[in-house]
């Protein structure tokens, strides 16, 4: 057992307003780019001093004795996280989903720095109840992930859906195989396979488009959905297997007939896999779960 003591790694994201400092480099440049185009840096402002305020406030009540850590994340990719950390991530629901992936069982606290403004369903908290939430034993709900795996032992992991297609989200040609032993030689804009956490997302405007999509599953359920985006009709490719669901031991499998094909997860495009011509990627359930605190 490890005599470490816990460490709490904080995990955000660049605001808007210093997104605009690093295109400009000053807030004068910043605020002439935004009123050309009829707007001004209140807004920015305001949602930059909520983040600063709700960083400050996380920080001050991690305990004393706790190791510290803190990753933007652009750099998670780059950093490693270890068997003792509590990740807290302070922004949008969806720096939740960005750290996911990076993670294996360690419990995450989810900090929205604008209440009401987001929809809060991976950050619950507000930055003044974790002081005590850090205090007492951390309980966490486990949802479902998906994975993707290449058959040269490449894994990527994905909280919400993985995307599977040409990079720049082209026609893609490869040969789709379901669980039920059906084939199909298709053309389209991708395929993206989505666990119920991420049925409330991109899967779910897909699924709207379709007149009888499949049911999509919930957070906690061990099942996915799939969609094959814009399949296209020729003598030589199909449009019959366009969605589905899969179980807990069963696959979607896609062998590229592309040049080159792309596999990556939660919408971070530059963490991602590659396919050559011939190149097979099976995707179904992650062996690993995101424990989100609740309460």
């Amino acid at each position: 057992m490890s005599t470490l003591a816990p460490r709490a790694v904080v995990v955000s994201r660049r605001s808007e307003l210093d997104e605009l400092l690093a295109r400009h480099g000053t807030r004068a440049a910043a605020a002439y780019f935004l009123r050309q185009r009829g707007k001004d840096t209140a807004a920015v402002t305001a949602r930059h001093a909520a983040l600063r305020a709700a960083l400050t406030e996380v920080g001050a009540a991690i305990p004393v004795d706790w190791r510290r850590g803190h990753v933007d994340r652009e750099d998670l990719p780059r950093f490693l996280f270890g068997p003792e950390d509590i990740v807290i991530a302070v922004g949008q629901d969806g720096l939740v989903a960005n750290v996911a992936k990076y993670l294996d069982g360690q419990p995450v606290l989810g900090v929205d720095p604008e209440p009401g403004r987001n929809p809060g369903v991976l950050v619950p908290h507000r930055a003044s109840a974790v002081a005590a939430l850090l205090r007492g034993p951390l309980a966490a709900v486990e949802r479902t992930m998906v994975a993707a795996r290449l058959d040269d032992g490449q894994e990527l992991v994905g909280l919400n859906e993985v995307y599977l297609g040409h990079p720049s989200h082209q026609s893609s040609r490869y040969v789709l195989s379901t669980v039920d032993g059906e084939r199909e030689r298709q053309s389209s804009s991708g395929v993206v396979v989505g666990t119920g956490t991420g049925a409330t997302g991109w899967c779910a405007s897909i699924a709207r488009e379709r007149p009888a999509p499949p049911a999509m599953p919930v957070p906690e359920e061990e099942a996915l959905c799939w969609f094959v985006r814009e399949a296209w009709p020729s003598p030589a490719t199909g449009v019959t297997l366009t969605a589905g669901r899969l179980g807990s031991a069963e696959t979607l499998e896609l062998t590229s007939e592309s040049e080159r094909l792309v596999v990556f997860a939660d919408g971070v495009e530059a963490d991602r896999l590659e396919l050559a011509w011939g190149q097979r990627v099976s995707v179904g359930l992650a062996t690993s779960r995101l424990r989100l605190v609740h309460s």
